[in-house]
């Protein structure tokens, strides 16, 4: 595994040896769970042969059980045959991963530590508003990215999550707002921000297809338009997410430097500035694209630094979502005062951004933005360390 602050290659960032397990849950079952209809379909022929148009019905069928209503019990999938049911609960399954541990914020905010089938853990948030609540959906196990205000950082890369691994993520949270079957309106998951644990364009596969089970109208049914991707930089990723998924795109950006930008983000070292805001430009979206920047007291929080930022989004249709840096156990850093932070904002707001402040959400639980690091290797870190 690259060293922390060396660049990181988009291909060797897993090897190939850390593959997915089949099962999700602990049942040892293979899962269904994330499997289109297409994936669907070929373990329904596998285990009761059929015509090719019955086994495209049955596999319509499936999907909207697992993805429409959320079913997680095949006997209860009653518009499939019997039989059928039966053959797939001899060798597969719909059970989600094991909720660990959950946990409330005062705000509401609520987070879940979730378990896979070989042990391994993720963190998922969901950040709730009076009419609307976002999922923050998580790509890998640590991260390789090493940015020096992110707790995730500070852990090492274990693996990718599969295509079942996101998904689950999306689908405990629905179980647990018990919004199945899936509604048009009145729900309160109506967001999902892929900008947990780990960087997405590293793991571009799976999250893509897990972004696509996400959207299809048939199934899960959340808008292209309610999804948003965050990326350090990933710069040939860019393109092709717009291209593929059109999804809204997010920036962690936070300096305006490249020499800063190689400490606080040490992927710059490999995409600078000026090649990351390229990729920018020619995205393919009507959306404005999100740059991120965590305000850092002394760090990169001055007037000269907003007036830069400026310059450089010229032509870039653009918001600026700022950040007050959330701390963690032995965070090198501290937040902006307020008044720096309104500065910062007013500078960017008078050249014609919108810069609003984003307001913390679970900092009690340590589910704000850039705290999230698993309890597992928080405890393990704990021990070694006494």
């Amino acid at each position: 595994m690259p060293a922390p602050t060396e660049p990181i290659d988009t291909e060797t960032t897993v090897p190939a040896a850390m593959t997915l397990p089949k099962p999700l849950a602990a049942d040892g079952k293979s899962s269904l769970i994330g499997l289109d209809v297409d994936g669907l379909a070929t373990v329904i022929a596998a285990v009761q042969p059929a015509s090719a148009t019955q086994v495209a019905l049955r596999a319509r069928q499936l999907f909207h059980w697992l993805y429409h209503r959320g079913a997680t019990d095949f006997g209860a999938m009653t518009t499939l045959p019997k039989g059928l049911r039966d053959a797939l609960a001899l060798d597969f399954s719909a059970a989600r991963p094991t909720v660990t541990t959950e946990q409330r914020a005062a705000d509401g905010t609520r987070k879940w530590l979730l378990r896979f089938a070989d042990g391994q853990e993720v963190e998922t948030v969901f950040i709730p508003e009076e009419d609307r609540g976002a999922l923050c959906v998580s790509t890998q196990v640590g991260c390789t990215l090493s940015c020096s205000f992110c707790h995730t950082g500070t852990m090492p890369l274990v693996r990718n999550l599969g295509t079942a691994e996101i998904t689950a993520q999306i689908l405990v949270a629905r179980d647990a707002l018990a919004e199945w079957p899936t509604a048009k309106e009145g729900r309160l998951f109506t967001n999902i921000v892929v900008m947990g644990m780990g960087e997405p364009l590293f793991n571009y596969d799976n999250t893509a297809a897990a972004l696509r089970l996400a959207m299809d109208e048939t199934g899960l049914a959340l808008s292209r338009r309610r999804i948003t991707l965050s990326t350090s930089g990933v710069v040939p990723r860019i393109e092709q997410c717009g291209r593929e998924l059109a999804v809204g795109l997010a920036i962690s950006l936070h300096a305006v430097r490249d020499d800063l930008r190689d400490e606080l983000v040490p992927l710059n070292k490999k995409w600078n500035i000026a090649t990351l805001l390229d990729a920018c430009s020619r995205y393919p979206t009507r959306r404005p694209i999100t740059f991120e920047y965590v305000m850092l007291a002394g760090i990169n929080d001055s007037d000269a630094e907003a007036r830069e930022l400026v310059r450089l989004l010229d032509g870039i249709p653009a918001k600026v979502n700022l950040i007050p840096f959330n701390p963690w156990p032995g965070a090198p850093y501290a937040c902006s005062s307020n008044n720096r932070i309104r500065a910062f904002a007013a500078i960017v707001e008078a050249a014609g951004y919108a810069s609003p402040v984003r307001t913390p959400r679970g900092r009690d639980i340590l589910a704000a933005c850039g705290q999230l690091k698993t309890a597992s290797e928080r405890q393990r870190r704990q021990r070694v360390a006494a």
